[in-house]
């Protein structure tokens, strides 16, 4: 491993979302001398991977990233085969859909598509989500051992009251996801949103992204019909990237 690529990597890190952090917070974070961690910063920008506040000492994610980011949701053929179906679940349910994958330990949102009602809405392309605390991610770690292992092995973060936080509970609900092939979450991430979803495979048999269909509370719980229409689409869409089965147990 490249010393100074990977503490570059961990910069870019620390400074994911929404994060806006000082020289003396990043070397501290990093356990380095401020010095190294300042010629770092500076090559980061100078390519516009990291951006400087305007009026301040901190820093942020640049614009360089939202570039590359594109270029890479643009690579993904799972991304690329589920947009026309997730426009028509959105259409058939009246609901926002959702893509995600397992990026770092957290969710990534690779595909939305908003409600069909008009209301104003934030794309969400591109934005995490916490694994244990979204209907996506209980997918994925439920279909990834090693993904399971390494989430429940940290401290699970709150961030309402209906955050599960207790390791042994969510594994409990990680064995209704494999036996239903269905993620269930009910304000554990945003108070007011619900979402359900369901796995989507490869040829392989693999589970390599999670679709849902997000609702506000108060229409919760999801109705069959939706519940259906969710894994009708998962399905075609995971039988356009040539899976031959279907189901919790791998076989519809």
């Amino acid at each position: 491993m490249i010393q100074s690529i990977d503490r570059a990597a961990k910069i870019l890190g620390l400074l994911q979302g929404a994060r806006r952090l000082g020289i003396s917070e990043l070397a501290a974070a990093l356990e380095l001398p401020p010095s190294t961690v300042h010629g770092l910063v500076k090559s980061l920008q100078a390519h516009g991977l990291v951006a400087q506040e305007s009026s301040g000492n901190r820093y942020m994610l640049g614009p360089a990233l939202l570039k590359l980011s594109s270029v890479y949701l643009d690579t993904l053929d799972v991304r690329a085969r589920a947009m026309r179906w997730m426009h028509e679940l959105s259409r058939r349910t009246g609901y926002a859909t959702r893509l995600g994958v397992n990026l770092l330990g957290e969710v990534l949102i690779i595909h939305h598509d908003r409600r069909p009602d008009g209301t104003e809405q934030m794309p969400e392309t591109g934005l995490n989500l916490p694994a244990h605390a979204s209907a996506l991610g209980k997918v994925l770690l439920a279909y990834n051992p090693e993904f399971e292992n390494d989430v429940l092995s940290k401290p699970l973060a709150e961030f309402t009251g209906e955050t599960i936080t207790n390791p042994a509970v969510l594994r409990s609900q990680l064995e209704e996801v494999r036996k239903n092939a269905l993620g269930l979450e009910y304000e554990e991430a945003v108070i007011g949103e619900a979402s359900i979803a369901a796995p989507v495979y490869d040829e392989s048999g693999t589970v390599i992204a999670v679709l849902s269909v997000v609702l506000s509370a108060s229409e919760w719980p999801a109705s069959e019909a939706t519940v259906r229409e969710l894994r009708d689409a998962a399905w075609t869409i995971s039988r356009e990237l040539g899976a031959s089965v279907w189901s919790s147990q791998g076989a519809r």
